[in-house]
């Protein structure tokens, strides 16, 4: 395949040569605009919002049971002697929603850390907002189902839909204060570890004490691994796989994994601003010193090594938490969280009733 040869003009710290593709300039025409367009902060809140609308049509359309049914496909996992048999609804709300709390507990970690959580008086109104704006609901429902089938319910009100506050406000742009956006999505984290804690402790049907077990040990392994300060992500990915089935055959909702993995990831890098900088410029002078004007990288052992090496230091310069919250941050927002909207967005029109169905004095 022909290639398209480039020469930068500058001076001996610059001279080099850009390689191009036959078509890759025009690719990169057609899809730098759509590029813009994922990383746009209202895209995910367009989507959601597109979802939850075509959850709520299909609900209440002459395609609701059809709609029922794709949301309640059974699908089975199994995994040595572990088997796990549930719907598409339940595999999207207890396994594709894992990876939205780990993106949740990476921020919550983040905002504890070095956020607006670090500082207990700034944390103070988010977290009496959000613990008053769980307990009042939960309170209110107790006191008008205080017994019967209805009494367990009391969770419910508790869960808030703030992801869709910020979303209407994402789209709403400069029109909200900045300070507003900050109060709501402060809130929204504390919010998230409440309802986390509360699925956990009241809402689990059965408990497995030796699943549980094995939850607590991939646990303790995903700390030891912090501890050894392990900053390669797969012994995390490992560990957390695992902590994800042990919850899922405890009884425990299984997305709490996520939470807790987040709290489990390394949270401060191994270079500094300096020492980074340092390294960096002396592999950059090796590279200069051992490079080979028509060599191509797949022959020179050397160059490669170099190249490998530089990659490893600069992910050393990131903290491996704010390397998975990057990771993240575009498929939880396209992809993870309008599923979730879709198969649970969809409440049917509860019917009008019929003036013959009212009672005749």
């Amino acid at each position: 395949m022909q290639v398209e040869e480039r020469k930068e003009s500058g001076g001996p710290e610059t001279a080099g040569h850009l390689f191009f593709y036959p078509w890759e300039r025009q690719f990169e025409r057609l899809i730098t605009p759509f590029e813009e367009f994922i990383h746009r902060q209202t895209t995910s809140g367009i989507i959601l919002m597109i979802t939850t609308l075509i959850a709520l049509i299909l609900s209440n359309s002459p395609l609701s049971e059809a709609y029922g049914r794709i949301v309640h496909i059974p699908f089975s996992l199994s995994l040595g002697g572990l088997g796990f048999g549930k719907d598409l609804g339940h595999w999207i709300n207890e396994g594709l929603m894992v990876f939205f709390f780990l993106l949740v507990g990476c921020e919550i970690k983040r905002e504890i850390l070095v956020g607006d959580l670090a500082d207990i008086r700034a944390a103070v109104l988010p977290i009496v907002a959000a613990t008053g704006g769980m307990l009042m609901p939960a309170l209110i429902y107790h006191l008008l189902n205080p017994a019967g089938d209805t009494a367990h319910g009391w969770g419910i009100p508790m869960a808030t839909d703030i992801a869709f506050c910020v979303g209407a406000l994402v789209l709403l742009g400069k029109r909200v204060p900045a300070a507003l956006t900050l109060f709501l999505v402060s809130l929204a984290i504390v919010d998230d570890l409440g309802a986390v804690l509360v699925i956990a402790l009241f809402y689990t049907e059965q408990i497995h004490l030796v699943s549980l077990a094995m939850a607590g040990l991939a646990l303790l392994t995903m700390m030891l691994l912090n501890l050894a300060g392990v900053r390669r992500l797969t012994p995390y990915g490992v560990a957390g796989l695992g902590l994800w089935m042990a919850l899922l055959s405890s009884g425990v909702t299984a997305t709490i994994a996520g939470v807790l993995l987040a709290f489990c990831l390394p949270a401060r890098p191994r270079h500094d601003c300096l020492s980074f900088s340092v390294r960096m410029k002396g592999m950059v002078d090796d590279v200069r010193n051992s490079c080979r004007p028509g060599t191509s990288l797949l022959k020179d052992t050397e160059q490669y090594s170099l190249l490998k090496a530089m990659m490893g230091e600069v992910r050393l310069a990131e903290a491996p938490l704010q390397r998975v919250q990057n990771a993240l941050h575009i498929p939880t927002s396209l992809l993870v969280i309008p599923l979730f909207a879709l198969v649970n967005a969809g409440i049917p029109s509860i019917p009008r009733p019929s003036p013959s169905s009212f009672p005749r004095r």
